[in-house]
């Protein structure tokens, strides 16, 4: 399994207040960075794989909302999250 629990206590201990902080946006948003780059990676290799392709516009979207929700409440938040995952180039 590409995403252990260990992985995921990982993304939520280095991204949000601590391992057990699973609701934070930056945490979120740094697990679904982690699971669209392993599904575009996958794409690359079966380019007709319909199902893994709608994930992957849903997880683009979810993780779209929370960017937009973090730049509305907390724009400090919202540029250090972006900063750390090399989202804006």
């Amino acid at each position: 399994m590409y995403l252990s629990p260990e992985k995921k206590q990982e993304f939520f201990a280095k991204y949000g207040k601590n391992a057990q902080d699973t609701g934070s946006a930056e945490g979120q948003i740094a697990m679904f960075s982690f699971r669209i780059a392993h599904l575009t990676e996958h794409l690359k290799q079966n380019r007709k794989d319909a199902n893994t392709q709608r994930s992957l516009i849903t997880l683009v979207g979810k993780r779209r909302r929370l960017l937009d929700y973090l730049k509305r409440k907390d724009i400090e938040r919202y540029r250090s999250i972006v900063k750390d995952l090399g989202l804006r180039r």
